[in-house]
């Protein structure tokens, strides 16, 4: 088996620079990287907010965690506040990590449903460390050295600037022999035959070889649709917004630990609080809003002074029929785009690495790999797809004609099947490696108002008042751990405070 020699990365951002740190870290100098970007065409650098999974992907580089977040002004994320998604004036925080404590047959919810249906508990916030830490505005890591305590359970993701965490692994991966290469690609040459990419050409003459190709180069899809026509699936019909405007401002007093997610009129408002800004857009669609509404409604609704104009992004949520075609692999953006709703836009960028290392070819090029990785990567789309939706489908929102739209859409078989099963009896599933858990879906299921009639029967085998006990003890727990944990912004100031710009 004949190994590849050269890979070439097309594109920087975000994409782009975590595809060549994890290539160079991975890869040990083995292999010939080359990046090719050019400082004339921007990118898109607003995922600021992640999940969890991030952190696998930092200590599979051995960051450390207090460097990379002065490095990229980072704060501390435990979860998402949603806010007018169910009704107007409904808030409630879709929390990372666990909520309750195992206890025997089945899951914590379902005990907790079978008293929430007698009106005897209290709601979901109460039973979850990361959720009642973004209540108070506390953090703290997880303890390593109390793992059956809450405080050996919290979950926590980062908000950062995307353009200094690019900057940030751009540095690293150059010290590990990635060679970046300033141009702009004018042209993009392919095989006679079988149309496999062999380079691209800068506009000064220089040509950039290769054999294996990773698109990097955002909405534009240079190789991936650009040369090989590959094709997209568009899920508008079930997304319908097609417009974002980003804009940061000023920081508030308060540097809270979660994003902020505000349904509005024709679509949703983000709100990302870093250490020295806060991240701010304005998600919505153009049929039902126009363009100037939209900003007067984002720039209505910030902490402070806008520190630029908001700058406009279109787009159309789907994926690439297929994200590794003949020599070409799509990460980020090229490979498709779903709303940042609930910060997955960098976690697929993560899944397309992890999965392209899984898989990795042979100087030859298998099918079977290729076919392999299609399909994997199609599920990881699908399976964020139908958890998006659902905050769309799930809402009693009458007062505009986006909201009437997206209440009654027909939806996934594959989404109506989970909401009916947990409509009937509070049942919840996972799907394989599906990124959300079953707990994820419970907090917006029922933050949205989407009721459980029922419960597992097996919940009964307890009697009520050891139920009770068992749900009160959890809360009381939760809550002096709560009572012990520094301020947010307390933890930063100790640990990893960037310096002020």
């Amino acid at each position: 088996m004949e190994a590849l020699k050269d890979i070439v990365i097309v594109g920087g951002g975000t994409a782009g620079w975590m595809t060549a740190a994890a290539l160079s870290k991975v890869l040990r100098g083995k292999y010939r990287i080359r990046l090719v970007e050019s400082d004339e065409i921007g990118t898109v650098g607003v995922g600021e907010a992640t999940i969890p999974m991030i952190s696998l992907f930092n200590r599979m580089l051995e960051l450390d965690e207090d460097e990379f977040m002065r490095k990229t002004q980072a704060s501390f994320k435990l979860g998402i506040e949603f806010v007018n998604w169910g009704r107007l004036g409904d808030r409630y925080i879709h929390g990372f990590g666990v909520i309750g404590q195992f206890n025997w047959t089945v899951d914590f919810h379902h005990y907790w449903l079978k008293q929430w249906q007698a009106g005897k508990a209290k709601e979901l916030a109460a039973y979850s460390i990361n959720t009642a830490a973004c209540h108070a505005n506390k953090f703290m890591r997880a303890r390593a050295d109390m793992p059956n305590s809450p405080l050996g359970q919290i979950a926590h993701a980062f908000h950062f600037d995307a353009s200094l965490y690019a900057k940030f692994l751009r540095g690293y991966a150059e010290e590990r022999g990635v060679e970046r290469i300033e141009g702009k690609i004018i042209e993009v040459q392919q095989r006679p035959g079988d149309d496999h990419v062999t380079a691209v050409q800068l506009h000064n003459g220089q040509l950039v070889e290769g054999e294996l190709f990773i698109d990097c180069s955002g909405f534009r899809a240079l190789l991936i649709e650009g040369a090989l026509k590959t094709g997209y699936e568009d899920w508008s019909h079930w997304l319908p917004c097609d417009r974002a405007l980003a804009v940061p401002c000023l920081s508030s007093a308060e540097l809270t630990p979660y994003t902020r997610a505000t349904a509005r009129q024709a679509g949703w408002q983000w709100r990302i609080p870093l250490q020295h800004r806060v991240g701010n857009g304005h998600v919505y669609c153009s049929k039902f809003i126009s363009d100037d509404e939209a900003a007067a409604v984002l720039l209505s609704n910030l902490d402070g002074a806008p520190l630029a104009e908001p700058r406009p992004i279109k787009f159309l949520t789907g994926r690439r029929r297929q994200t590794w075609n003949k020599n070409v692999v799509s990460i980020g953006l090229s490979s498709g785009f779903l709303e940042p709703l609930e910060s997955t836009s960098i976690h697929l960028i993560q899944m397309g690495i992890a999965h392209l290392l899984t898989y990795f070819p042979a100087a030859g090029f298998s099918d079977a790999e290729r076919d392999r990785y299609n399909r994997t990567m199609e599920q990881e789309f699908n399976w964020v797809r139908d958890f998006i939706i659902l905050h769309y489908k799930a809402t009693e929102r009458t007062d505009s004609p986006f909201w009437n739209y997206c209440r009654t859409m027909d939806v996934p078989e594959s989404l109506s099947q989970r909401m009916e099963l947990f409509r009937s009896s509070g049942r919840l599933y996972q799907e394989g490696d599906e990124l959300f858990r079953p707990i994820s879906w419970l907090q917006v299921l029922h933050g949205q108002r989407v009721e459980a009639q029922s419960y597992h029967p097996l919940t009964d085998l307890l009697p009520e008042p050891e139920i009770q006990e068992y749900l009160d003890g959890v809360a009381d727990v939760i809550q002096h751990c709560v009572d012990v944990m520094p301020t947010h912004s307390a933890f930063i100031a100790e640990h990893c405070a960037a310096p002020k710009l």
